[in-house]
């Protein structure tokens, strides 16, 4: 395989993996399961909410017309023939001259045509009867929500392509959605690459470090919403690489390799890929860190093999694993929004090429502020555990200071976007 890469800048290699459109599938799911999963359907009103006229207070339902007369002088009367609760029914029509002692959320019994709260009437009790009287007139329809003023039945409440929150879940249980049509979670296959890679319950040896990445990176297809399945470590040997990335293929949507897509003696990826038969869809891009971040494609499957780095890694799998996901899972906003910050610490650092700098944002005198989360070098991991943002600092620059504009990647905001912009001009 050509190995003289000529790198491409970010934007056109998060174009290319998003030109390959995944195959959608959907799955019915109980609503109890169905929080953080995306709507494969339109959720329509299965009836009209409210169902029935109902009272938005606790009052006497009358008809308005009775009370046309009413004044502080001459009070209007009312026998009240019953009371009604919400989730209850009066036993039958209202008639001229009665009222219902009538509930918060109750129905509007048949005939009345207001209801007047009890703070403007007043009751006594007499020869076994309930009285009240007013001394005002009301108007027909006052205090009263009417049959369908929230929504109409056949209304089209949440569209697919939403993710459920708990209010789409409020949404689900109100009309009946006991199951609900999803989109299938990709899965999507984790290998560690490398003979100097340990386990994490393993002590250090010479020349050795400890598998973080596998677990890094589980973890953030977790938090894109897809089903992680770890295959477990690689050692640096061609035939063994190669028959577990073929028999991984057959098991999984995606496959994420890390490490191993350099351009040293034991990066055998690249030599994968070709025997393979994959089609390499850039194996160089102008950015820090991550560049030597490769995807490839075989057939719908798309392999992303991203760099041994942790930091790398990190940032390689955001850029171009999760928007990747989000397609697949069917959200239509697939990308981490990307918002102006002021940087809150110097950053003198020159940047060639574009840098994404692993930081933390704060909110401070109404300006949003973004840190670096630690130091900046590829390999480090202890600054990946207080990063929530990612800042983007343009190519081409010397350094960048104290209160200077930048852009940052929101990586755990889940409202998302659907256009990846990294600069606003």
């Amino acid at each position: 395989m050509n190995l003289h890469r000529k790198p491409i800048p970010v934007e056109e290699a998060v174009q290319r993996v998003m030109e390959h459109k995944p195959q959608q599938k959907s799955e019915e799911v109980r609503l109890e399961d169905s929080y953080g999963r995306i709507l494969a359907e339109d959720i329509k009103a299965t009836h009209a909410v409210p169902p029935f006229n109902k009272s938005p207070y606790d009052g006497f339902a009358i008809r308005a017309a009775d009370t046309a007369k009413a004044s502080k002088e001459s009070p209007v009367g009312f026998v009240v023939t019953e009371t009604v609760a919400a989730g209850h029914r009066a036993s039958r029509a209202l008639e001229s001259g009665e009222a219902v002692r009538i509930m918060t959320g109750a129905e509007i019994p048949e005939g009345a045509t207001c209801v007047a709260m009890f703070e403007i009437c007043q009751t006594e009790e007499k020869a076994n009867a309930t009285y009240m009287s007013i001394k005002r007139s009301m108007e027909d329809g006052q205090n009263i929500i009417e049959r369908g003023s929230e929504t109409e039945e056949g209304e089209v409440l949440v569209c697919k392509g939403e993710i459920i929150n708990p209010g789409i879940q409020a949404v689900l249980a109100t009309f009946g959605y006991a199951k609900v049509q999803v989109y299938q979670q990709p899965r999507v296959g984790v290998f560690a690459t490398g003979t100097e890679l340990l386990d994490i319950d393993q002590p250090l040896e010479p020349g050795k470090i400890r598998n973080s990445n596998a677990y890094m990176v589980l973890a953030q297809i977790e938090r894109s919403g897809a089903e992680p399945v770890y295959f477990g470590k690689l050692a640096d040997d061609f035939d063994t690489c190669y028959e577990a990335v073929r028999q991984a293929l057959s098991e999984v949507d995606i496959l994420i390799t890390t490490g191993g897509v350099s351009v040293g003696d034991y990066d055998l990826m690249p030599d994968i890929y070709e025997k393979l038969g994959a089609d390499v869809l850039f194996n160089k891009i102008a950015m820090r860190p991550g560049s030597v971040t490769t995807v490839a494609a075989l057939g719908q499957q798309l392999l992303f093999g991203l760099s041994g780095n942790p930091s790398a890694c990190y940032v390689g799998y955001e850029l171009y694993t999760h928007p990747f996901i989000q397609a697949y899972l069917g959200n239509q906003r697939v990308y981490h929004n990307v918002i102006d910050a002021e940087l809150g610490a110097d950053f003198p650092k020159p940047n060639p090429f574009t840098r994404f700098v692993r930081g933390f944002v704060r909110y401070e005198e109404g300006k949003v502020c973004v840190y670096p989360a630690g130091i900046d070098k590829s390999a480090v991991v202890t600054s990946l555990a207080h990063s929530n943002v990612l800042i983007v600092l343009r190519g081409g620059t010397r350094g960048y200071q104290q209160g200077d504009a930048v852009r940052a990647i929101l990586l755990e905001d889940t409202k998302g976007t659907e256009s990846f912009q990294l600069y606003s001009s």
